[in-house]
């Protein structure tokens, strides 16, 4: 039976994006009241991501920002979309994780990505010699679930606090190389449609035809990420949007920048080639008002039988971006937003 928008959760992925005019202080502020709105909407999930050396984006320490969020919340669960895991040592991971789990019993999630999250030369800066290593991500995995298990105990090498303890993990992918790793270790898997669309569909394919039930999971759970650019209208929605636009520019062209103000056209901003590149990139954005919403994800579900959805807004007004997870919200749900 096909799913219908009531069916299924909505998160929210934050990338901390600075504004042009604002600083990453100001982002954090700007954080804690979205996820206070996004707590009272009934978002499942608040998640940051794992980026470095990115003038525009300042979740370079999501373990840190999931702590100053939980702290502010009460119920929303709060983790990694995710933390990239050849940029650290499982223990410290797990240690981590299980501080954060241990000061907010069941609303911390793990979410673990293979990808360095920055350029190569940076990802040289961050591991240092490890760059020599050949990255062993599905040990790594695994490594850790060892570490969070009571069976650990007994090991001369022990995750204090951590082990023990119920935190989920889940396997980030852009491509379809973690759809196999989530499916044969049987956790759910999150995929990156929001900047990589190419392989979502095929990757979720994989993961389910391929999954094991292991004792997290019984049957396969998808999450899709997605860009949405909500507004009251279809006409201000599209204007909001050129800032995303001219954000994944930035991102093809290697001029990154803050986030920009939106602009009425493009057409003065990029070329035809530079167009094709970020709509590519952009497959899966929806923009517009909430009927138009409403629509599309509802089709988007239909076809993709996810089981979760994750939005991530980049909107250079703060008001026009809490309203825009107040109307994706309400469109889900079937209801109007006042």
């Amino acid at each position: 039976m096909s799913k219908q928008l009531s069916d299924i959760k909505y998160s929210v992925l934050d990338l901390a994006t600075v504004v042009q005019g604002y600083t990453a202080a100001d982002t954090f502020k700007r954080s804690m009241e979205l996820a206070l709105r996004a707590e009272a909407a009934g978002y499942t999930r608040y998640w940051f991501a794992e980026h470095h050396n990115m003038i525009g984006v300042a979740s370079s320490a999501p373990q840190i920002l999931i702590g100053y969020i939980a702290g502010g919340t009460k119920t929303i669960r709060v983790g990694s979309g995710g933390i990239m895991l050849p940029n650290h040592a499982p223990l410290i991971v797990a240690e981590q994780f299980g501080t954060l789990a241990t000061l907010y019993p069941g609303r911390i999630d793990l979410g673990l990505g293979r990808a360095p999250g920055t350029d190569q030369v940076t990802a040289v800066a961050i591991r240092g010699e490890n760059m020599l290593v050949p990255n062993d991500f599905p040990g790594d995995v695994q490594r850790l679930q060892n570490f969070f298990s009571a069976e650990n105990a007994h090991s001369k090498v022990r995750a204090n606090p951590g082990e023990g303890l119920d935190i989920p993990i889940w396997i980030l992918g852009s491509s379809t190389d973690s759809a196999h790793l989530a499916a044969a270790l049987g956790l759910p898997y999150a995929f990156a449609s929001h900047f990589a669309p190419a392989y979502f569909k095929e990757a979720i394919a994989i993961y389910r035809n391929n999954f094991k039930p292991s004792a997290q999971l019984a049957e396969p759970y998808v999450m899709a990420c997605i860009n949405v650019v909500a507004a009251d209208t279809d006409a201000e929605a599209q204007r909001l949007f050129t800032s995303l636009q001219q954000f994944f520019m930035g991102v093809i062209t290697g001029k990154r920048a803050l986030l920009q103000p939106p602009v009425d056209s493009m057409d003065d901003i990029w070329n035809p080639y530079e167009a094709e590149a970020v709509n590519q990139m952009l497959a899966y954005a929806f923009v517009g008002g909430p009927e138009t919403i409403r629509q599309e994800m509802q089709a988007f579900i239909s076809e993709t039988q996810i089981d979760e959805v994750m939005a991530t807004s980049h909107i250079y007004d703060h008001r026009a971006k809490l309203r825009s997870y107040e109307l994706f919200a309400a469109a889900l749900k079937g209801h109007t937003a006042d």
